[in-house]
């Protein structure tokens, strides 16, 4: 059969969103710390006591990080990976040696049976190590073949794919294409059934793994038919299928072991039994699998805040200046106890959301967005921190560090390796506009239809009601709380006391949900469009959410015995550095310069700025903004280089 045209799916602004909401998980059947705490309730009770793994997970766990610390320790030469910009062969034969690639998969296809708990720990070791390692073992196992087998797959598939990925195969998540990011709608590979086949044709950009991958999970659209609705759809794809070729190796500023490529499909073969689920049932499915998928990359953002407090420690206290040690002086200072705050509270949000997961008593698709948004963001400030507490050493490599005798400290290399976390699984402002629609999305219930222009007076009559209804039991539950009580929160006051930082936690909850719905009640149908204020709100939930972990946690360690008195200082560090944000946060709520901004943004795409370009020369190179896509037969080599 012929292969299809290059003709691109056109949609609509609302037509895009309207894909995007067919795929969220659309009820709450559990319930959900992060979403009470936007609607102004915070439901500690969900939360503290600090849930527990079970003894065997413990064991089990603890067992396999010990194997894994002595393996990266001895097998994994990150300034080798850095300087060759790939991954050993021998390095990727000893992690499936130990079970590496299995790790949370269960015994019976061959994995290890690992917690969420203590996969993200793994995946905090290995990222240390190296976070092209940690990157390759979280994109196979946390978004690639085994996540969506697990939730999604037929037990034949578990069969015949499990073990193989358990220890033996890589796999891959292709989802982006070259003109398409974060809206899917538009989404160009085609998946065209043929008998008990479909065939694939297309391109697929930033296929993490997809170099050296055995398995391919790829996003397809299928054409709608009169017998079917067609849809985009999710496959396992065999990497060494007919015309499967991996176009080009990218390179990028960080991370320089990371397999990731340009992968062409003309004509690929998939049988039926391959796909995943029911046809258009694939953003579902990709967006379900990150619910728990995106807390591996927090995980290894602890690490990083980890290694940072080590170097920061170590180097602070033998760098004189001025008399004594850069550490003692407070500009330095400051710096550091940021670093060690914001690494326990990091390692809270982290630790608190893996065990929810692992219960499964919890609906975590917030708690596990907030905490890739929030990793990500603040693993980069403090590795920024790092390289400026270093001065001079901090900008230099660790190979030029080494060529004139001193320690090989790659404190730029984190920097440059961290960056892309930030746009890793849903950017920053992607993540953003998720989380605010899960945040509203009690509002959007009840009162939807009053701001949809598609909607008849009935359906708003109806709406008015169901809000009205709504908000008079709601109303009135944030104009006071626990918060307001000097008493309240009283067994977190030990020593130093925790207690005022949670009745801060408390109101301010209640003042972000009052802020939420005045903001609804102002911009109503316009409140998609204030992306500035949603992502400010998202921010501030992300703060108060890192300060209940916090709090929650140390709280745990000192009943265990653990470093209770030092963990509940650096909680206390954190709340108060947290409460800083959290007040600057809410001034700009209403205080800021989007609006201006949009005038500048008018002005800058309408060409009335560029004089100030003048007096520069450009040194990009030619070429197009976006690659041709357009599906055929490859015209260039294969680059594939599976491992072993």
């Amino acid at each position: 059969m012929s292969a299809p045209t290059a003709k691109k799916p056109t949609v609509t602004e609302r037509e895009a969103r309207q894909v995007a909401e067919a795929a969220r998980e659309q009820d709450w059947r559990k319930p959900s710390f992060a979403k009470e705490l936007f609607l102004g309730r915070l439901r500690l009770d969900l939360i503290h006591p600090h849930p527990l793994p079970a003894d065997e997970d413990v064991q089990r766990g603890e067992e396999f990080l010990a194997r894994l610390h002595e393996f990266c320790e001895t097998k994994i030469d990150s300034a080798l990976i850095e300087r060759e910009a790939r991954i050993p062969d021998e390095v990727i034969s000893g992690l499936k040696e130990i079970g590496a690639l299995g790790m949370k998969i269960d015994t019976k296809y061959g994995g290890l049976g690992l917690t969420q708990v203590y996969y993200n720990r793994a995946l905090s070791l290995v990222g240390s190590a190296n976070p092209a390692v940690g990157a390759l073992l979280s994109a196979h196992q946390s978004i690639g073949v085994p996540q969506p087998l697990k939730i999604f797959g037929t037990q034949e598939q578990k069969d015949a794919f499990l073990p193989r990925c358990a220890r033996t195969d890589i796999s891959a998540f292709l989802l982006t294409e070259p003109d398409v990011g974060s809206d899917p709608a538009r989404l160009a590979t085609t998946a065209v059934p043929d008998g008990d086949d479909y065939v694939l044709d297309g391109v697929k950009l930033w296929t993490t793994n997809g170099v050296v991958a055995d398995l391919l999970v790829v996003m397809a659209r299928v054409p709608k038919t009169e017998d079917s609705k067609g849809g985009i759809t999710a496959f396992v794809v065999e990497a060494d299928s007919p015309g499967v070729t991996v176009e080009n190796r990218n390179a990028f500023m960080g991370l320089r072991g990371l397999e990731n490529g340009v992968t062409r499909f003309h004509q690929v073969r998939v049988p039926a039994a391959n796909r995943i689920g029911a046809e258009g049932a694939g953003l579902k499915i990709a967006l379900t699998t990150l619910n728990t998928g995106r807390l591996s990359l927090p995980a290894m953002c602890v690490g990083a805040g980890k290694w940072c407090l080590k170097i920061a420690r170590e180097w602070s206290a033998v760098r004189e200046q001025w008399g004594k040690p850069v550490a003692l002086h407070e500009a330095v200072g400051s710096k550091i106890s940021f670093i060690a705050a914001t690494t326990f509270a990091l390692e809270a949000v982290v630790d608190l959301s893996s065990q929810m997961a692992d219960e499964n008593r919890n609906d975590i698709r917030i708690e596990a967005a907030l905490a890739k948004l929030y990793g990500s963001e603040m693993a980069c400030l403090m590795a920024d921190e790092l390289v400026q507490i270093r001065g001079g050493r901090g900008f230099e490599t660790a190979e030029s560090l080494a060529a004139r005798g001193e320690r090989a400290v790659p404190a730029e290399q984190l920097l440059r390796d961290l960056r892309i976390n930030r746009i890793f699984e849903g950017s920053t402002e992607i993540m953003h506009l998720l989380i605010a629609r899960e945040a509203v999305d009690a509002h959007l219930s009840v009162a939807g239809d009053l701001i949809d222009p598609d909607k008849s007076l009935q359906d708003k009559a109806r709406a008015g009601a169901n809000a009205g209804v709504f908000y008079a039991k709601w109303l009135p539950k944030l104009v006071a709380g626990p918060g307001q009580l000097p008493t309240s929160y009283g067994d977190f006051r030990h020593g130093v006391d925790l207690a005022p930082h949670l009745r801060y936690v408390e109101r301010h909850a209640r003042k972000l949900a009052r802020s939420t719905f005045y903001a609804m009640s102002r911009w109503q149908g316009r409140m998609e469009t204030k992306q500035g204020f949603l992502g400010r709100v998202v921010d501030i939930g992300a703060e108060l959410f890192a300060m209940s972990a916090a709090c929650v946690r140390a709280e745990l360690l000192r009943r265990q015995g653990d470093h209770g008195r030092e963990a509940y200082l650096l909680a206390d560090a954190f709340c108060r550095q947290a409460r800083i944000r959290v007040d600057e946060l809410f001034t700009r709520l209403w205080s800021n310069t989007d609006d201006l901004d949009r005038k500048v943004v008018k002005g800058v795409l309408g060409g009335s700025f560029e004089w100030l370009e003048r007096g520069i020369v450009d040194p990009s190179g030619e070429g197009p903004w976006i690659a041709d896509a357009t599906p055929g037969p490859s015209q260039r080599d294969n680059v594939r280089r599976p491992f072993g």
